[in-house]
């Protein structure tokens, strides 16, 4: 299902939606996303901090719609997110995206040292974070059954899961966010999968640190959580 769009913003009391003229749609990106993926929501909310309008495309893989053929030509790897950039150009990878639609921004660190640090806790997401927790998360609350299905691999996604955690408690011991002292995509990159750790069985009460960061991600201005949609308008 496609609908046109949207630009979200939150402020303190309500979260409002500008719908746009078919010509500003045209030019828009258009995101592939499906609404409870970790990895599409950073995208997303990225795009909310920022105030970039975009065209959303949802798309259930869990029935199956990233490994249509016309889904394939646009991703031969058949998974969300995906940013259409431009007329038959097409950028998937969560992370990569993030740093392509925040580029010349706050989110972007652009000093050197403060670019690679980025770099580092955003393939620390990927390497240790997503595939624990975001797999716990995947198993435990989006499919049914999921628990008894993966039951021999749950030992380990906690072990791993909360060794991850400990690391991102020690640095937020000592930071108030993960690089250059204010939020950046680095952040949202963590955020996605983290802030729902506990409907995969992880106790965030046991990193005080990490629940007060999380805190403050959500104080961001333009913040919109996972679940939220906008007042959609159906495409014509």
């Amino acid at each position: 299902m496609s609908y046109w769009i949207v630009q979200s913003r939150q402020g303190a009391a309500r979260i409002s939606t500008t719908v746009f003229s078919q010509r500003t749609i045209r030019s828009m990106y258009t995101l592939y996303s499906m609404q409870r993926s970790g990895n599409s929501y950073k995208v997303r909310l990225a795009l909310a901090r920022l105030g970039i309008p975009y065209n959303l495309v949802e798309i259930d893989i869990l029935k199956g719609e990233s490994r249509t053929p016309e889904f394939l030509a646009k991703n031969p790897n058949g998974q969300v997110p995906l940013l259409e950039v431009a007329p038959d150009r097409h950028l998937a990878e969560s992370n990569a995206i993030l740093w392509y639609v925040a580029g010349g921004s706050m989110l972007a660190p652009e000093d050197r040292i403060a670019r690679a640090e980025a770099l580092q806790w955003m393939f620390f997401e990927q390497h240790s974070l997503e595939p624990n927790i975001g797999a716990a998360y995947f198993w435990l609350a989006l499919i049914k059954g999921g628990r008894e299905l993966q039951s021999h691999a749950l030992e380990d996604w906690m072990e791993n899961g909360y060794r991850a955690l400990g690391v991102m408690e020690t640095h937020l011991t000592r930071h108030r966010f993960f690089v250059a002292d204010h939020f950046t995509i680095a952040d949202i990159a963590l955020y996605a999968y983290t802030h729902v750790a506990d409907q995969a069985d992880f106790d965030l009460t046991r990193f005080p640190a990490i629940r007060a960061w999380l805190a403050r991600v959500a104080d961001e201005p333009g913040y919109i959580p996972m679940h939220w949609q906008p007042e959609l308008a159906p495409a014509q």
